[in-house]
């Protein structure tokens, strides 16, 4: 990456999550214990491969459930750019708990373009930004994987004050990067095709990379609120860290070979050329065009 600086003279942002992801038919989920088949599966490589996967003391630990929606204009400009807006609420023993958080990412495959992207909330309070690193499969099939850098902020909603969030006037305020996007004064975004998900997220266990790297594991299901008509799953697991130096050769490499060995361990459960994101935006047809 070459490093440069934001309109304001700051650096750009430096990667700091490396997360793996398998996306998952959402079918055999219908339990909190069938969050827990896939720990088998898991195990098999990270045997062969003397990497240590535990899952004591999580089966004690309780679900996280949390309601996602997207929002954007009727014709996607948002997400055919590369951008994702979402609000999510957490839920505990069935009410929230928090203020509602919004999301706000820039999403590409290339690092460049994506630490480049500012985007840096204009709000009266804190936000935080995570710049990630994801690893997928290969689109076309099993066996390789692909980058996808995510460069997020999220903050609570009550830091706007504007309560007419629906105008992209106003949205492209506190967010300008989107500002190149406004074609016309008064357009309006909206849900995203009427479709509210139910997030239920459950950890599972932790995978030692060795070197110190260790990486907590979680499986998700989204399903769309009232109906529960399942839409996507996912498992996943993630590092973080302050500067890439932490990320040692030998701990990356095994990394690397128990995700290819993972993709064919759990090639019954995958989904390819997918992500969550993207099933939402696909819910009704109509699929939208995407850097994912």
């Amino acid at each position: 990456m070459k490093q440069g600086t934001y309109s304001d003279g700051l650096p750009y942002n430096e990667l700091n999550y490396l997360a793996f992801k398998l996306i998952l038919k959402p079918n055999r989920f219908v339990s909190r214990d069938s969050l827990f088949d896939l720990v088998k599966v898991m195990r098999k490589p990270a045997t062969e491969l003397h990497t240590a996967f535990t899952t004591d003391g999580y089966l004690d630990i309780p679900i996280r459930i949390r309601e996602v929606l997207f929002v954007d204009t009727p014709d996607f400009k948002l997400y055919n750019n590369g951008f994702i807006l979402r609000r999510r609420i957490e839920y505990v023993d069935g009410f929230a708990v928090s203020d509602p958080e919004i999301v706000f990412k820039f999403r590409h495959p290339d690092l460049q373009k994506a630490a480049e992207t500012d985007v840096r909330p204009q709000i009266q309070g804190d936000y935080r930004v995570k710049f990630k690193c994801q690893a997928l499969p290969l689109k076309e099939g099993l066996g390789g994987i692909r980058m996808l850098y995510s460069h997020n902020v999220q903050f609570p909603r009550s830091s706007v004050k504007n309560n007419d969030v629906f105008s992209f006037d106003v949205i492209s305020e506190i967010f300008p990067a989107l500002a190149h996007l406004k074609e016309m004064p008064g357009e309006r975004i909206q849900l995203v095709n009427d479709t509210i998900v139910e997030e239920v997220i459950q950890d599972i266990g932790v995978l030692d990379l060795g070197s110190g790297i260790k990486a907590e594991v979680n499986m998700g299901i989204w399903r769309t609120r009232g109906e529960h008509r399942p839409l996507i799953g996912e498992l996943a697991y993630q590092i973080k860290f302050k500067d890439r130096s932490e990320l040692k050769l030998e701990a990356m490499q095994k990394a690397e070979r128990y995700f290819l060995a993972l993709q064919y361990a759990a090639k019954d459960w995958i989904s390819l050329n997918a992500t969550k994101t993207g099933v939402v935006y696909r819910h009704l047809g109509n699929p939208p065009k995407s850097h994912e």
